[in-house]
């Protein structure tokens, strides 16, 4: 399967890279393996013997630029010269060109609601073939909070061709739609709602047991800002923030115990916490549920 038009690697920028070293492995389980050059200090994320995913100080120039601790998603592209330009004819906008690095030829962009993503070409750090949306350890999930989730797809369908999955409707104006590259569904987008700052993509990570995850992101000094919580396909997930400021999600399984243990579990559609609104399931006590129509 080619990887081209699919996210293949992820990037935690961030201000402290011994504290997000202890913390990821903690929560996460992953292994971290020093990947650095002479110009570059670099860590690497795996699990099961593959890299996942990289961990680098964030620039001084991206801080002084307003730049945060956060995740970046890379998507596979044959051709990154082609791809830059397009987004510039699409309305995006590319923040840093074209440049040879450690993981490959990479590209940092946005789309014209300013949700920055990466591309690379050629990548060297991970795997060549995607991995099994499944898998333990691997991004399992990809989410982008919109400014308009409709304009937003057209510009990543024109980009990358990017298809419609199903849609998960939770009020008439409220639709998260799933969709598709190389004829696997990979993630989904809706619109936020105004009290959410900016347009962003949001990453789920897979792990075993959402409940004792969550109780390790807490122990970490992290937060759980929302959830657990059943979405559809009887996973649960958690969206966190780590102790630096990332954003990131779990994903994974519960057990009845987990459930019965909290009441918050049994909230309904349109559970919203800060500012992220939940993907539009109806969830009735003790995990039975049923996607709100």
């Amino acid at each position: 399967m080619r990887n081209d038009g699919r996210f293949v690697w992820y990037e935690l920028m961030t201000t402290d890279i011994a504290a997000a070293r202890a913390f990821y492995s903690q929560v996460t389980g992953w292994a971290v393996q020093d990947a650095s050059t002479p110009d570059l200090a670099y860590n690497r994320f795996a699990t099961g013997g593959s890299a996942v995913g990289g961990l680098m100080e964030l620039p001084e120039a991206a801080r002084k630029m307003g730049a945060t601790p956060r995740w970046m998603g890379y998507v596979g592209v044959s051709d990154i010269k082609a791809a830059t330009d397009h987004i510039t004819r699409l309305g995006g906008a590319v923040y840093v060109p074209p440049t040879d690095s450690n993981i490959g030829r990479i590209s940092v962009v946005a789309d014209p609601q300013t949700a920055t993503f990466a591309l690379v070409e050629g990548l060297i750090q991970g795997q060549q073939e995607p991995a099994d949306l499944d898998q333990l350890g691997h991004v399992g999930w990809h989410e982008l909070l919109a400014a308009d989730w409709q304009k937003a797809f057209v510009f990543y369908g024109e980009l990358f061709g990017w298809q419609k999955a199903d849609s998960e409707i939770g009020t008439p104006t409220n639709t998260y739609q799933l969709f598709s590259a190389a004829g696997q569904t990979i993630g989904g987008m809706f619109t936020k709602r105004p009290i959410e700052p900016v347009p962003y993509w949001l990453y789920y990570v897979n792990i075993g047991d959402i409940d004792a995850a969550a109780e390790r992101v807490r122990r970490g000094g992290g937060e759980i800002f929302e959830g657990p919580f059943e979405v559809p396909g009887g996973s649960w997930i958690a969206r966190c923030i780590d102790p630096q400021g990332s954003i990131f999600a779990l994903q994974g399984q519960r057990s009845l115990d987990g459930i019965a243990r909290d009441p918050a579990s049994e909230v309904g559609w349109s559970s919203e916490w800060r500012g992220i609104s939940t993907k539009g399931r109806l969830v009735t006590p003790r995990g039975k549920s049923r996607t709100s129509k």
